[in-house]
């Protein structure tokens, strides 16, 4: 036997996985999209076995580690917290699928008004009842929902918040953790001191920690906006005169207030974005430019500065037609909302609420709106599977279902129809093979008798014959 060093030796061919296997790697690979796993698992036993396995479902959400955007919340006058998507057919999730978890204690017809979306992380909703003076923690996927009273030291305030997952383990997927632990932070201003404070409460132990507090270098004022997540520290952008962002870190649990890039105290609108180093940004636009600044911080003297990233006129960027005039009201632009995890902004210009993604700058437009009647958009992103959503899953199979056993009903009544048409058919021939034999019978025994007349008949005239 000959046998090759390794140096020389071809590189032995890979082995295909069994069938198994390779079904897994062939569903793992499907895009993160609401219909993709529910078609998937409508194919046949083998394939739903495999598609709500937890593990699979585990797999799958570390393989794509970013789950989906799927629509926003917002509120619409009458209706209250509502859901709108984003998605086109067939990954559009219909909007009273998320909307049940408003329609109770928060969304009934007698509180419907004194429910106040503050912003939306991780597959959860956070909402403050300003009646009950108490926050829900909501998922709209598994309808679960947490209450928690208000401190006390935040009640009269006007209040920032901020809910984000807990979970620490390694590998850990943010947007499919829908058991795992989460945080709930509360920030707001003290209007006699003019100190910002902070608070925060774990699922965990199910109470709410110390008060932190820091100093302000000038007057600030919290109008409710909600926090962007840049690595283990949360922001929110102040009303203030001298360009504040109220910075809270995680790690270290310590609050302070920090200077946005130099004229965000203007007119413009601006809002803190992901940076594309991972750094703190903030996007400010003032039509028709949208600037996008990043935050650097010296590392020797911990002195922070913002550097102006990149100029982008907006209207090119969103498509909209040059011989189109501007609307003359300046206050019809301003940012909708953000989304830290797909880095979309939401955005309303010229009448227009538009979608647009900043590192692609690809944009799309959602519908027409005004100022006056456009809130807040809480982007909402998960992995909608069949494991996770079992009611909509569960209509979508059942259709198809449904789809499946009318055609199989349709085609066992042709089959029996045309067994009924054959048995007639056989039933006809028997029939006809019968009445054929009984003729023959008949023509036989008929024949018979005319043999015996004929046989009498000669007889009888040959008896005659003699006697004369």
């Amino acid at each position: 036997m000959t046998r090759h060093s390794c140096g020389s030796s071809p590189a032995a061919p890979a082995s295909l996985p069994d069938d198994g296997d390779l079904l897994w790697e062939v569903l793992l690979r499907l895009p993160p999209k609401p219909s993709s796993l529910p078609r998937a698992s409508a194919v046949c036993k083998r394939w739903r076995c495999i598609a709500t396995d937890t593990k699979f479902l585990r797999c799958f959400y570390a393989h794509h580690r970013k789950p989906p955007l799927l629509g926003f919340f917002h509120r619409r006058n009458q209706e209250g917290i509502v859901f709108t998507p984003i998605l086109d057919a067939p990954d559009h999730v219909p909007p009273q699928r998320f909307n049940f978890g408003f329609h109770g204690r928060v969304g009934d017809n007698h509180h419907r008004s004194r429910g106040e979306l503050l912003e939306c992380r991780h597959g959860r909703v956070l909402v403050i009842d300003l009646v009950r003076t108490e926050v829900l923690v909501c998922d709209p996927i598994t309808r679960e929902q947490h209450h928690m009273s208000v401190p006390p030291e935040f009640r009269g305030y006007y209040l920032n918040g901020a809910v984000l997952c807990a979970a620490a383990e390694q590998g850990h997927v943010h947007g499919g953790c829908y058991s795992s632990p989460f945080n709930v932070v509360l920030a707001s201003i003290c209007r006699k001191s003019n100190l910002p404070f902070v608070c925060v409460y774990s699922s965990e132990s199910g109470i709410w920690g110390n008060i932190i507090s820091a100093e302000a270098p000038y007057a600030i004022n919290c109008d409710g906006c909600p926090s962007t997540l840049v690595g283990n520290s949360l922001y929110w952008l102040l009303s203030s005169i001298g360009n504040g962002i109220l910075k809270f870190d995680l790690d270290r649990q310590s609050l302070a207030v920090i200077k946005g890039p130099p004229g965000t105290s203007d007119r413009g609108i601006h809002q803190i974005i992901r940076a594309e180093d991972g750094s703190v940004g903030m996007a400010t636009f003032n039509h028709p430019w949208l600037k996008i600044w990043h935050m650097k911080v010296n590392n020797c003297q911990g002195v922070s500065t913002w550097l102006l990233w990149k100029i982008i006129e907006i209207r090119s960027v969103l498509g909209i037609p040059s011989h189109i005039q501007r609307i003359a009201v300046t206050r019809e632009d301003k940012f909708l909302g953000y989304d830290e995890g797909t880095d979309v902004v939401f955005l309303l210009v010229d009448g227009g609420v538009y979608m647009l993604r900043l590192r692609s700058m690809q944009s799309k437009k959602l519908y027409e709106a005004n100022y006056n009647n456009t809130t807040k958009h809480h982007p909402f992103a998960s992995f909608y599977t069949l494991e996770t959503s079992p009611r909509p899953s569960l209509v979508a199979i059942c259709e198809i279902r449904a789809r499946v056993d009318e055609s199989t009903r349709k085609r066992e009544e042709v089959e029996i129809n045309n067994r009924r048409m054959e048995e007639m058919f056989a039933q006809q021939r028997e029939m006809r093979a019968r009445q054929q034999e009984r003729m023959a019978r008949q023509q036989a025994a008929c024949e018979v008798r005319f043999t015996v007349f004929d046989s009498y008949f000669e007889r009888a005239s040959a008896s005659s014959s003699s006697y004369s």
